[in-house]
């Protein structure tokens, strides 16, 4: 039951997430005219990484009470894999598959509201460059994303709203870096989602550059996560 419950949260947060990321561009656009400051090179880049903190921030409380819910499958298996959290395989078999779902759920419902006029900024991550580029890409941004994730949480600032900052600040200078590769998408689920969409979710491509290779990477930055930061062991009672 516990692992069906954490899918049905994951599948809910999912939802949320894909739809309300969807307009983060959008948010940008606006709040950059309204200010005055769409032409200045840097503005756009400190506006959006406040979006994300504000949103990551609210995630998280929502996260909190849907019982630890999750909208990124790469972070389940990256924590799983450093020894941390109450995931098995098993739950992670469930709520992977629950993530997707909710995905395309985000997706098709913000391509229903979303205005005509701002449609054309809606859109998933794609691939820029060849297949096997593209692969490398994602694998090492989610590798870096998970292991900043795991450094940031486990072993930085007590303080959860300094975290989400730095979360933030990762996270839009990995989408900066990865732009011109993948999108990127860093989250399977989100890709899928956008996938589906654009009726490519069966293919290949989708599932090597977007769902094998993260999960490569992630699952990597956790054993590396675990060398340089090994747990550490129990104390032995005296006899």
């Amino acid at each position: 039951m516990g692992a069906i419950k954490a899918a049905v949260g994951d599948a809910v947060l999912t939802f949320l997430w894909v739809f309300c990321s969807s307009l983060f561009g959008l948010f940008t656009h606006l709040i950059a005219t309204a200010l005055g400051v769409e032409k200045i090179v840097w503005a756009p880049m400190v506006i959006v990484t406040l979006i994300v903190f504000v949103f990551v921030s609210v995630f998280t409380l929502i996260g909190g009470l849907l019982g630890g819910a999750s909208f990124n499958p790469t972070g389940n298996a990256a924590f799983y894999a450093a020894g941390v959290g109450g995931d098995s395989l098993f739950s992670m078999a469930i709520r992977f598959p629950a993530q997707a779902a909710g995905a395309v759920g985000g997706a098709l419902a913000i391509m229903e509201v979303m205005p005509p006029q701002y449609k054309h900024m809606l859109g998933g991550p794609t691939l820029k460059v060849d297949l096997h580029t593209g692969a490398i890409a994602e694998g090492v941004l989610t590798f870096l994303i998970s292991f900043a994730v795991l450094l940031i949480i486990l072993r930085g600032p007590s303080n959860s709203l300094l975290q989400t900052w730095f979360l933030a600040v990762v996270t839009i200078a990995l989408v900066v870096a990865g732009g011109n590769y993948t999108g990127p998408s860093m989250n399977p689920a989100n890709a899928f989602g956008w996938a589906y969409i654009n009726k490519w979710h069966n293919t290949w491509e989708q599932f090597y550059v977007y769902w094998i290779c993260p999960f490569v990477g992630a699952i990597l930055a956790a054993w590396i996560f675990r060398i340089v930061f090994p747990p550490p062991q129990p104390k032995q009672k005296k006899a």
